[in-house]
């Protein structure tokens, strides 16, 4: 009885039909058609010797076909999706990217030319706008929080140019990361191939939560792998395009990355959690007093539980507002008052000089298997770093050492240790005594290369000989 039951309530879960849902929703989606003029005439061309009995050939060839060499149009096909009566379409930046004109053709086969109001490459989304003489149909964005891995989803566009074309499948994945900094990806086994591109992917009451974006495959078709970037970042995105014709994302103005187990270890902090402070040039950040060093635990009152969480909420929060940020420095915490900027406007500022004395030290010693010089007019100018820069070079490693195994080599220059500055090797010496008088069993250093900062703690227990 209890089986006949399950099988009963699985029935249920699972639609007879997606019929009615794509009849409902069909004359919402839109197959969308760019042109771009291209240059002919700028491949290589045949080359023939003089005096070949080929040359007359070719040279009445290449005069029957100069018409060819004039600008010819190149058409790219895609999907969309209306998502209001008076026709802001959304669709992927790719598709209508540096193309001349957009033509949107409705599942009744009623074309419209578009206009660009706004693009994001970030997310890849790009918000497209129609005039019509009537309200248009239009589909509302569901919560793709709320999607659950193994829901029912399906998917429509103009997959290969074939016209309208629907696809049903399940929510395989949730969370997906491909290589943007805002990726928020529900992965699907609902067929998405080439002209999905920009088309909506449903929830079963007819939702879009989210935009078919990207494929995973080894031959170009669908293997069941496809990406749809989710609802609830498209919607930030489209509010903003729709409002300024831009995003506007907050910026906090730092460098940071994720804690690991030996990083806490080193500066005492109980949980692996957190955002590592790297780097604080002239910004929002800095005038709220955040330092290198500082661990970002809690930001506009939500935890923070790696970097890439970190970003994608100073992304969505406004630009202009003032946010408390609780830090962990030196074994407490902190809270700073930090008034957001604008990252569109912030992109390229590269961090203010660190202006630091130079002090009389030991130039050269071996230490934690690193071979270590102090830096001197001679190194900078070898490593293209500016007159007042400080710290100690790594000249040579031991391949066998913990400092190789994480990452370090030579010409790396360490410029803080324990969280505070190195200018010599005495420094380090004493970062290295301070740690061991703690109980501390490893030492977080502070470490540039080509001018990019990175944390690295290293292990201060002595390993015995075997």
């Amino acid at each position: 009885m209890a089986l006949v039951i399950a099988q009963a309530i699985a029935a249920q879960a699972r639609p007879e039909s997606f019929a009615d849902l794509a009849e409902k929703i069909s004359p919402a989606v839109v197959n969308i058609t760019t042109s771009t003029v291209v240059a002919q005439g700028t491949g290589p061309s045949p080359i023939v010797p003089e005096g070949s009995p080929f040359e007359d050939f070719f040279r009445e060839f290449q005069d029957r076909n100069r018409d060819g060499d004039r600008p010819r149009r190149s058409s790219a096909l895609g999907s969309g999706f209306v998502i209001s009566e008076d026709g802001f379409v959304v669709t992927n930046n790719h598709v209508i990217e540096s193309a001349d004109e957009i033509v949107i053709e409705f599942f009744s086969g009623q074309e419209l030319v578009a206009e660009v109001i706004g693009t994001d490459p970030k997310t890849d989304i790009a918000l497209l706008k129609v005039e019509a003489d009537e309200p248009l149909p239009f589909v509302s964005f569901g919560d793709s929080n709320t999607a659950r891995v193994g829901d029912w989803v399906m998917a429509m566009g103009n997959p290969l140019g074939q016209g309208f074309s629907v696809s049903a499948g399940i929510v395989s994945a949730r969370n997906r990361e491909l290589s943007g900094t805002y990726d928020d990806y529900i992965q699907t086994d609902a067929a998405i191939n080439r002209g999905n591109s920009g088309g909506p992917l449903f929830n079963m009451d007819g939702q879009v939560i989210g935009v078919n974006t990207a494929i995973l495959s080894p031959n170009g078709g669908s293997i069941g792998i496809g990406f749809s970037m989710a609802s609830n970042v498209v919607t930030r995105v489209v509010d903003q395009l729709q409002e300024f014709g831009e995003t506007r994302r907050g910026w906090l103005g730092v460098r940071i990355q994720d804690v690991t187990e030996d990083v806490a270890e080193a500066i005492g902090l109980e949980k692996v959690a957190g955002a590592l402070v790297t780097d604080v040039p002239e910004g929002p950040a800095a005038e709220a007093g955040m330092e290198s060093g500082d661990v970002i635990m809690k930001f506009d009152g939500f935890d923070v539980e790696d970097t890439r969480g970190l970003v994608r909420r100073v992304g969505n929060t406004t630009v202009g507002k003032t946010v408390r940020v609780v830090v962990f420095r030196e074994g407490k915490t902190k809270t700073l008052q930090v008034t957001l900027g604008r990252r569109e406007a912030a992109e390229g500022v590269v961090p203010a000089a660190q202006i630091e004395e130079e002090t009389e030290d030991q130039s050269e010693a071996t230490i934690l298997g690193m071979t270590l010089s102090q830096l001197n007019d001679e190194l900078r100018g070898q490593l293209d770093m500016g007159a007042d820069s400080t710290g100690l070079v790594v000249t040579d490693i031991d391949q066998l050492s913990e400092a190789y195994e994480k990452g370090m080599r030579a010409g790396d220059v360490i410029t803080e240790a324990g969280q505070q500055k190195v200018t010599g090797i005495s420094d380090l010496e004493d970062r290295i005594a301070d740690a061991k008088e703690a109980g501390r069993k490893s030492l977080l250093l502070l470490v540039r290369r080509a001018g990019e900062p990175r944390f690295v703690a290293l292990s201060l227990e002595e390993k015995s000989d075997e």
